[in-house]
């Protein structure tokens, strides 16, 4: 019975660990009106996000705040990776040192209560600027 058990967890495992939120800050790049920051949302978790918005705080290469900026992602589907646009206004990229994801004012599953996603989420960023939490 207690092998039957270890077998079970042991299966379960990967799949309670590939149901997270990654968020990838993909890449920058500098347009006329400030800078476009590019993300990917590979959302593996059962449910689509019907809200999900993310408070940030964009930091200077000196590591000062240079604004904060809320971001609306939502709908993010189950089980598919999403690419969502964002510009960070009169910023140039060049000049941002690092992205502190600061809050998540919005996290809600479809047809279901608000989450603490900060418990499932993992972030990473390809650009040159860190995305951190």
């Amino acid at each position: 019975m207690l092998k039957r058990l270890v077998a079970v967890i042991l299966l379960a495992a990967p799949m309670a660990y590939a149901q997270s939120l990654t968020v990838e800050l993909n890449k920058l790049e500098d347009v006329e009106t400030g800078c476009q920051a590019f993300f990917l949302f590979q959302n593996d978790r059962p449910e689509s996000l019907s809200a999900f918005e993310m408070s940030l705080a964009i930091l200077s290469s000196e590591g000062i705040i240079d604004r904060l900026l809320t971001i609306d992602a939502a709908p993010l589907p189950a089980e598919r990776t999403t690419l969502k646009l964002f510009e960070i206004p009169g910023a140039q990229c060049g000049e941002i040192g690092e992205i502190l994801l600061h809050d998540i004012p919005a996290c809600t599953p479809q047809n279901g209560v608000e989450q603490d996603c900060f418990s499932f989420l993992e972030l990473n960023s390809r650009a040159s600027a860190p995305l951190v939490k």
